[in-house]
């Protein structure tokens, strides 16, 4: 079987999580090579094992180099191995209490390694993963690599995805659409944000930035709009320190779009070094869906 025939496959098996993102009806899996809604909109599976259903061009500064530099980082050094283990214990929680099968949507997945790392840890049967990307050539990736979850090219504004159809939502380190959050989670599900604290990567930060502004971020805001979304239950600071080795770097540089209106000189001082502390400094924010009765705000 193709990896074009197994990913419809499993698309078939959660069928119901696919909405026209043309005229918001329910879809089929056709002959394991597309999928159809119920006015004929086709959206077909590539040889990679995933579905474009993007309705729009799109065009993106997140390229190829960027998500293979993104790949090495996340599964090949460490930086990322407590959060991963966090959110893990989060939605282990979230499994025990409940039964049955549990759908993970990765919202802003890129090339899907935050995800794949995170059922990893997992380890459970019930869980299948659902990544969905505005960039085409990171769900291309996602899907070459990672053949047990689902990989959509599409765009949260037109969503590809019917209504409380997922259990958890992750949001790692991207922008968010919480209304259609809302809408896809269902009845008391969890979403888990992950938005960076001050000293996030502060060393890349330090090096590639001269005015205090950009060497500092705030996420008080951010903290405060999901707040208006969700019911927060929990959020967890994690923050520590790695030391990367000069290969990891570079590609720590070819990952962060903090690298891309700075100075050569200043990338290759930073990256010219033969092992650096990298701090991580991050709030989990975790939130369940409270549906709220009609006619209340």
């Amino acid at each position: 079987m193709t990896n074009k025939e197994k990913s419809a496959e499993l698309a078939s098996k959660y069928v119901q999580v696919f909405s026209c993102p043309l005229c918001n009806s329910p879809m089929a899996v056709t002959h394991l090579k597309s999928l159809i809604c119920l006015n004929n909109h086709t959206f077909d599976f590539a040889k990679q094992g995933y579905v474009n259903m993007m309705t729009r061009s799109a065009h993106s500064h997140y390229d190829k180099k960027l998500f293979k530099a993104r790949q090495k980082i996340i599964m090949e050094s460490n930086l990322y191995t407590s959060l991963h283990q966090k959110i893990s214990e989060v939605i282990n929680e979230k499994i025990h209490a409940s039964t049955g099968e549990i759908l993970i949507l990765d919202a802003g997945c890129g090339e899907g390694s935050h995800l794949q790392r995170i059922l990893d840890k997992g380890k459970n049967g019930t869980i299948t993963g659902l990544g969905v990307d505005i960039s085409k050539e990171g769900i291309r990736m996602a899907a070459s690599n990672y053949k047990e979850s689902i990989w959509l090219v599409g765009d949260l504004a037109h969503s590809p995805i019917s209504a409380q159809s997922c259990h958890i939502i992750l949001n790692i380190l991207s922008p968010a659409n919480y209304k259609d959050f809302k809408r896809i989670l269902v009845s008391d599900g969890l979403i888990v944000k992950v938005v960076p604290r001050t000293n996030y990567l502060k060393e890349l930060r330090k090096a590639l930035f001269d005015d205090m502004d950009r060497k500092t971020y705030k996420n008080d805001e951010t903290v405060s709009l999901f707040n208006q979304h969700f019911q927060l239950v929990n959020m967890i600071h994690l923050s520590y320190t790695k030391k990367l080795p000069q290969s990891d770097l570079s590609k720590l540089v070819q990952m962060s779009p903090l690298a891309w209106n700075s100075k050569k000189e200043q990338i290759d001082k930073f990256t010219n070094q033969g092992f650096s502390e990298i701090t991580v400094d991050l709030d989990i924010l975790v939130g369940v869906n409270r549906q709220t009765k009609e006619g209340e705000e």
